[in-house]
């Protein structure tokens, strides 16, 4: 017996369990009513007279030994449970909110799926542009204030690469490699040098529009872009045109909508004018068609850009464009439901 007990303790020190399943299985087999102390216990009541005492010290020894190894598992059993090191403590907390689209990203959107439906395909390319494809495939002129650093962000020189300053680098890369007819919406972020206020930043994003094809008139553009004003601002927007210059359109038109806040009668808003500025366009200059590729003698188009901060501005009322940018939610949360 006393054999049987000095294996017993040299098994002690091995004892092991990874679980609290595990922990209970060691006590139920050792430390029971049922467990081994116990059995031995029973087994000492045939132990001869002059053994009992050995034995006794024997068996007591193995009871201390395996409640002092129980004892110091559950103890290492606690600490791996305490042990929260694998939390994330910055965390947002349960039950998370559901977020929403960014303003920006509905109105444009939105001013794509009304493109598309009338036919227009979409388009991207880079951000970071050579300078032809962003001016010189555009018609603007080697002195085009344009150019310079003050208004354009520059990544290298000679030759030039540059932050595109509009989209109409994608028109121009379209129609390198697209035959006509060509029926396009350029969406993308565009970046420009400007200080940042209210009223300006120096980045926003665009969406422009090409269309090149035979007997494209400036009549064609006109009802396209009232289409366009009817179905994003309501079917009783109206519409004007009012002469002006772009070195990638000839002739070339601002375009107005009927204020949307007072209906056309004058507000603050529209500075009392009844009418508020949205977009550019005009007819794709024969140089623009000619220095991309296209024969200006059978094929002519119109194009068009818009900024999608501005029409944003006149859907929800935002009068800081700064605001699209900060990542308030106290901000963005009040457009939850636009979507």
């Amino acid at each position: 017996m006393i054999e049987k007990i000095k294996q017993l303790l040299a098994e002690v020190p091995s004892l092991s369990a990874q679980t609290d399943e595990q922990l209970e299985a060691l006590r139920l087999k050792y430390l029971s009513k049922k467990g081994l102390i116990n059995q031995l216990m029973a087994d000492f009541r045939n132990v001869a007279a002059d053994q009992k005492r050995e034995v006794g010290v024997y068996i007591n020894q193995l009871k201390d030994a395996l409640q002092s190894r129980f004892n110091d598992l559950k103890a290492e059993l606690a600490t791996t449970e305490e042990d929260h090191s694998h939390l994330d403590l910055t965390r947002t907390p349960y039950p998370i909110a559901l977020g929403t689209r960014h303003p920006l990203s509905v109105v444009k959107q939105e001013i794509i799926d009304i493109f598309a439906r009338m036919g227009f395909s979409l388009a991207d390319g880079p951000e970071v542009e050579d300078d032809w494809h962003v001016f010189g495939s555009m018609n603007f002129a080697e002195d085009h204030p344009a150019r310079d650093m003050q208004d354009t962000f520059f990544i290298e020189a000679h030759p030039d690469v540059i932050l595109r300053t509009h989209t109409s680098s994608v028109q121009s890369r379209v129609m390198e490699h697209t035959k006509p007819p060509i029926r396009v919406i350029c969406p993308g972020r565009v970046y420009r040098n400007e200080a940042i206020s209210a009223r300006a930043h120096c980045f926003f994003h665009q969406v422009e529009g090409l269309y090149i094809d035979k007997d494209v008139s400036f009549t064609d553009l006109k009802q396209v872009l009232l289409t366009f004003a009817r179905e994003m601002f309501g079917p009783d927007t109206q519409i004007r045109l009012r002469p002006s210059y772009f070195p990638f359109t000839e002739p070339s038109a601002e375009m107005d909508i009927s204020c949307n806040i007072c209906g056309g009668e004058g507000c603050g808003f529209c500075k009392h004018t009844g009418w508020v500025e949205i977009l550019g366009c005009g007819m794709v200059d024969p140089a623009v068609l000619e220095a991309n590729g296209i024969d200006s003698t059978i094929y002519k188009g119109y194009a068009f850009g818009m900024g999608v901060e501005r029409i944003t501005n006149l859907k929800y009322q935002v009068k800081d464009l700064r605001l699209f940018s900060e990542n308030d939610v106290r901000f963005l949360d009040q457009f939850m439901a636009a979507h």
